[in-house]
């Protein structure tokens, strides 16, 4: 290890965040940099514990506890740690194919399985990873090129999300050839349009995908499969297709005054944004004061938004920078306890209550937490023009069926109207579009993903492939990239009969 007492030196010390007061201002990634010293003594602090839970990635009681790339995370840091960051870099880059994305947007799970947050604060796995990665773009090292020798053999991925953009990679190297189809006009999918630029700034997406085109990947863009182009085309021109289309059905709110002018969803919403911040060079006082979006200005609105994970979170942080009056963020579960509950020990994830960036912009314009938890929205108000103009909601009240299943009963007496003009629903997923699935023939199951073998990952179709969201349902960026690297070692082997991914 690279400094047996390291843990016991020196503390944690996370990344610092640019302060509300001015991130707000644009649309600017807002996290900055630690010096290499600081960088190595976080790394120092790493245990080699025997067991590194850490790269584990196994599910406990239902989630997920480590990396589930497996990531060499004590040998990395080792080599952080002594100054060794070409080395860093060319071992994280045996089991990643994209640290810059997920340096910025996953929620580490491997800090939380961190056998030195057991009984102090966590290693900053993910910030180093970060820093790693970045060391590796700044100086060069980061090739991506043309394969010596081609198989002959041709797999057209069906998305440019993490899962499509990840298998594509590996398949190329292996020496298919890749083409990529993707129905937005920009490939990266959820990296470009489902996360906001100040989470995950594009030009990184792009620097990325300009790295896969120059390796011989090709990408088409706006191209809707199942609608411009048949899967039976697919089927003459590729020996295997993999569907790496997302679990982009968006869950509705079916409440009364549904059909009320102001009501989106929120990745539509947050796509348009980024879409504009792109069409604009990144020019963010455009953005602000641009008032030829779908929904109107946002300046002077009040927004609500339904949903309290990551992509709600996004709404509110998104909103406040397209100047909203107030933001509420509405969440039907209970509020999660401040500290670990015996009952939730480690090594599981810890659930308990985060405040992220979005609200934590919301306390310091509005002077409070955005979420109200335990409630739902039961009506949508519209005015005689058919706008929206307010929401009736009411308190929820968690309790267990005869089936072991939680149902939610209506409090008495705790309605409630909120004054709103418009409502971004972030209620979840309900799987993959069926336009797509019926497409390609392939059996879906009762949640809407496409249906395989356990841990495998060839579909019913025997020549077309799954992976990401599709197939194992709404979930992470980093278990996309790693359902993308196994579906294409799956598909290596059916094309070639063995595989070294």
């Amino acid at each position: 290890m690279g400094k047996p007492t390291g843990f016991m030196e020196y503390k944690r010390r996370e990344t610092e965040w640019v302060q509300p007061a001015e991130r707000i201002k644009n649309f600017d990634e807002f996290h900055m940099n630690l010096n290499l010293v600081d960088r190595q003594q976080q790394a120092a602090r790493c245990m080699a514990c025997g067991v590194p839970f850490c790269q584990a990635g196994v599910m406990i009681s239902g989630m997920a506890s480590g990396c589930p790339l497996h990531n060499l995370v004590p040998e990395t840091n080792e080599l952080l740690y002594h100054g060794n960051l070409e080395q860093a870099y060319r071992r994280l880059s045996k089991t990643h194919s994209f640290p810059e994305f997920t340096g910025r947007v996953c929620p580490a799970l491997c800090e939380a399985a961190c056998t030195c947050g057991h009984i102090m604060e966590p290693v900053t796995t993910k910030d180093n990873e970060k820093d790693i990665i970045e060391y590796a773009f700044e100086h060069g090292l980061v090739e991506e090129g043309e394969p010596k020798v081609r198989t002959g053999k041709k797999v057209a991925v069906i998305g440019s999300g993490p899962s499509g953009l990840a298998c594509a990679q590996l398949l190329n190297r292996r020496g298919h050839k890749v083409t990529v189809y993707e129905r937005s006009d920009r490939p990266g999918g959820l990296l470009r349009y489902g996360i906001p630029n100040m989470k995950l700034d594009k030009r990184i997406v792009d620097r990325r995908i300009e790295l896969m085109k120059r390796s011989g990947i090709e990408f088409l863009c706006s191209v809707n499969v199942g609608v411009d182009i048949k899967a039976e085309e697919l089927y003459e021109k590729y020996d295997r297709v993999v569907l790496c289309c997302g679990a982009s059905k968006p869950r509705d709110i079916t409440a009364p005054g549904r059909e009320a002018e102001g009501i989106m969803f929120a990745v539509p919403f947050l796509k348009e944004v980024s879409k504009k911040l792109m069409d604009n060079d990144y020019d963010h006082k455009k953005i602000m004061s641009a008032k030829d979006f779908s929904f109107g200005s946002m300046k002077g609105k009040n927004v609500i938004v339904i949903g309290g994970g990551d992509t709600g979170n996004d709404c509110v942080g998104t909103s406040i920078r397209l100047g909203a009056k107030s933001v509420t963020q509405i969440e039907m579960m209970p509020a999660a306890p401040s500290e670990r509950l015996a009952s939730n020990p480690w090594p599981e994830w810890p659930k308990v209550l985060k405040t992220d960036y979005g609200q934590e912009e919301a306390i310091f314009c509005f002077g409070k937490d955005p979420r109200i938890f335990s409630t739902t929205v039961t009506d949508f108000i519209m005015d005689d023009k058919g706008a929206l103009k307010a929401v009736k909601t009411v308190g929820l009240e968690r309790k267990t069926g005869k089936d072991g299943k939680a149902i939610f009963d209506h409090v008495e007496g705790s309605e409630a109207e909120l004054p709103t003009d418009i409502v971004l629903i972030a209620a979840g997923f309900l799987g993959s579009e069926e336009y797509v699935t019926e497409a390609f023939g392939v059996k879906v199951n009762a949640r809407g993903n496409v249906e395989t073998a356990a841990e495998e990952f060839q579909t019913s179709n025997e020549n077309v492939f799954v992976a990401g969201d599709m197939h194992r349902g709404q979930s992470l960026v980093v278990w996309a990239i790693a359902e993308g690297r196994k579906a294409a070692a799956a598909v290596d082997e059916s094309l070639v009969g063995y595989t070294n991914l």
